[in-house]
Parts: C-alpha cells; sequence; structure tokens
C-alpha cells in the first residue's frame, strides 16, 4: 500500500508546479519497495538496482502528464514490473533479504476469504540454527523460482508488499478475480515445490 496517499498527492502537485526537487523524497519513499519488487522478479542484485533506476529515470520525465487515476506507487510499481519482464526475463534466484509471507486461501475465492500461514520451519535464528536457516531460505527462493511469470509477480505484490487485491489488479491490469485466483494457484504450486524440497 502507498506508505502515505495524502502526503504523495502533494509531491506530486508541487512537481507539477516546477519544484522538481520533491522527486528525491518520492525516490526515498519507494526505492527499497521497487528494489524489492525488481530482485523479487530478477534475482541478481546489479539487474534490480539497474530496472529501479531507469523506473525512476521514467517516472521523472512522466510524472507531469501523471493524471492520478492510481496512487503513485501503483504506478511505479507497474513501470518497475514492466522494466523487470524486459530484463534478461527471470535470472536464476531470489534474495535472501527478502522476507516472504507465504499464506493458503482457507475458502474459495470470495471477498470474505481468510488467508492462513503456510507452516514453514521455525525462523527464528540461533547461533545452532544459522545454517539451517540459510538453507531453508535458500529452497524457499530456489522453490518460489518455478512459479510461472504471472503468478510470481502477483505472490510478489500481495506477500512481499501486501498490497490489496485492488492495487495488485491496477499494477498487472487484470480483475480481481484472476488476482485471487493466480494467488491461489501460486500458493498451491508453491506449497508442493516446497514439500517436494523438504522445506514442508
Amino acid at each position: 500500500m502507498s506508505l502515505n496517499k495524502e502526503g504523495d498527492r502533494q509531491l506530486v502537485a508541487e512537481f507539477k508546479n516546477g519544484n522538481t526537487k520533491v522527486f528525491d523524497e518520492l525516490m526515498s519513499r519507494y526505492s527499497v519497495r521497487l528494489y524489492q519488487t525488481a530482485y523479487g522478479l530478477l534475482s541478481n542484485h546489479h539487474d534490480a538496482e539497474e530496472v529501479v533506476q531507469d523506473t525512476f529515470v521514467r517516472a521523472f520525465r512522466g510524472l507531469k502528464q501523471f493524471r492520478g487515476d492510481s496512487n503513485i506507487e501503483t504506478w511505479l510499481q507497474r513501470i518497475t514490473i514492466n522494466l523487470a519482464r524486459n530484463k534478461y526475463h527471470w535470472n536464476r534466484r531470489r534474495g535472501a533479504g527478502v522476507n516472504i509471507s507465504l499464506f493458503q486461501a482457507s475458502s474459495g475465492l470470495g471477498d470474505g476469504d481468510q488467508e492462513e500461514e503456510i507452516p514453514l520451519p521455525d525462523r527464528s535464528l540461533g547461533p545452532e540454527r544459522t545454517v539451517q536457516g540459510a538453507e531453508t531460505e535458500k529452497k524457499i527462493a530456489e522453490s518460489f523460482e518455478e512459479l510461472p511469470e504471472s503468478l510470481r509477480e502477483t505472490m510478489i505484490l500481495r506477500h512481499v508488499h501486501d498490497m490489496p487485491y485492488e492495487e495488485i489488479s491496477k499494477i498487472l491490469k487484470c480483475k480481481i478475480g484472476t488476482v485471487k485466483s493466480r494467488l491461489a494457484r501460486g500458493r498451491e504450486m508453491l506449497k508442493k515445490v516446497l514439500k517436494r524440497s523438504g522445506v514442508l
């Protein structure tokens, strides 16, 4: 979700009125979240950084034409995902710095669905669990890589950024029902892969 929608609107208004210095504040607010998205899709630090830089270049050039039909983060995330799709088409594995909250839908795909966590091993790492925890994270990352592109994008926006269905549908330009369907399929596929790899 947008960190501060009202503040974002004010910054955009100031930018359109000629105060381009406020763009630095937008970069500060969203660079980490955009990097997480890019890195989640590309699994490469250099590529992710390049995508984020390109995102901000395009955003700077296009912000005066930004109509505000969606919030600024939705717009920025859409640019990031589009650029990441064009970047080496999914490299090897996800980064260890992004914490993924994995869920399984508990009932159907209706608006009132509840989500419950997939029971992963305890990830609190005492000194004796450091190596084991790192191996678990690596297996989760590699398992995540096996998801089809559309499912992985949706899972990242939902479970890395905790975005509501409405925002995800705007970013990916699909219906809310499609978002829910992709999440359900993604969770189910991920569970199967994690079981096969011995994580679950």
